[in-house]
């Protein structure tokens, strides 16, 4: 069922292009390498991009012990959110202009990970950005892990908006003699650049990372609809 875990999730506006779907929200978190933390503390709102990465129903962050961010937000709730953005798509009408996109918001309370599962997040960090790559480099010393606070917020309070397909034009504008379509837009992983110090040839595991992608469920593909 296609039901909003709570009142602050319920999406109103454009509601046919909302999804709950864990699958969905999985999805759309593993392809993301950065999210957006909206909170506020005694000098205002604040929204500050990091790195993010997702184990199981949690999504997780990382930083400095002083981080003014982190600090904050474990006193009270906030938002975070993710968007892909994979098309502009071009209608009939300049009203009717949008683009087609996958996007999360996650609400509740980061919680700071414990010191027994610090290290073992932080691995799944580096597998996030590379598979193979943290048993190619020097492993964290106690003096960086002592430095860094890793924190986790559940998933299960969230909600998915996707828009995928061609323009939506109102039926009097469908005579207008105009191109429509869709300009689509990918993140693209390009050759690699290896440092000018380095003479080592390209190893495996960063090969991989150049001919890998990540799919996404059916649904996100299928879900159709209007934005204004």
């Amino acid at each position: 069922m296609n039901t909003a875990p709570s009142l602050r999730t319920q999406v109103k506006r454009g509601a046919p292009k909302a999804s709950y779907d864990p699958a969905l929200l999985h999805a759309i978190v593993d392809a993301a390498y950065i999210c957006q933390i909206a909170f506020a503390d005694a000098h205002g709102v604040h929204g500050i991009p990091t790195a993010c990465w997702r184990r199981g129903d949690d999504l997780y962050i990382h930083g400095s012990n002083g981080s003014r961010m982190l600090q904050r937000l474990t006193e009270q709730d906030c938002c975070v959110t993710i968007t892909h953005l994979d098309g502009l798509v071009l209608a009939r009408s300049a009203f009717s202009h949008t683009m087609n996109y996958r996007s999360a918001m996650v609400y509740g309370r980061f919680e700071v990970v414990g010191e027994s599962a610090k290290r073992q997040a932080l691995a799944d960090f580096m597998a996030h950005l590379v598979p193979g790559r943290q048993a190619l480099v020097r492993p964290g010393n106690d003096k960086e892990f002592a430095a860094t606070t890793v924190m986790r917020i559940s998933l299960a309070e969230a909600v998915c908006k996707v828009r995928s397909g061609p323009p939506t034009d109102d039926e009097d504008d469908m005579d207008i003699a105009t191109w429509a379509g869709v300009l689509p837009l990918t993140q693209v992983r390009g050759t690699p650049v290896p440092d000018p110090q380095c003479t080592l040839p390209v190893p495996g595991h960063v090969r991989d990372w150049v001919t890998s992608g990540r799919s996404f469920p059916a649904s996100a593909r299928r879900n159709r609809g209007r934005c204004r």
